[in-house]
């Protein structure tokens, strides 16, 4: 629940970028995903958390991805509006 709030409040931070937000960069934003070394790496770390194996700096390295995985799909929300005002989809 908490970070369902945590992504609200992101989405709504980033609410205003709509206005200035070219269809260029909207359209980069949400094709946007981590690359397999990033992805592996984050698949390795969740894994280790299931287990409760997780060390301090790994949990933190976690968590760091989780901040930033957040803070890219709120931009993608954000994307995705402007791309559907342009009627694109997205």
């Amino acid at each position: 629940m908490a970070a369902r709030k945590e992504f609200d409040g992101l989405e709504r931070l980033l609410r205003p970028l709509r206005r200035d937000l070219s269809f260029e960069l909207a359209n980069a934003l949400v094709r946007l995903k981590a690359d397999d070394e990033i992805q592996t790496r984050y698949d390795e770390l969740a894994d280790k958390n299931t287990a409760g194996t997780l060390s301090a700096l790994e949990r933190a390295e976690l968590e760091s991805l989780v901040r930033g995985n957040s803070i890219l799909g709120a931009l993608k929300v954000e994307a995705r509006a402007v791309l559907a005002t342009t009627g694109t989809g997205g």
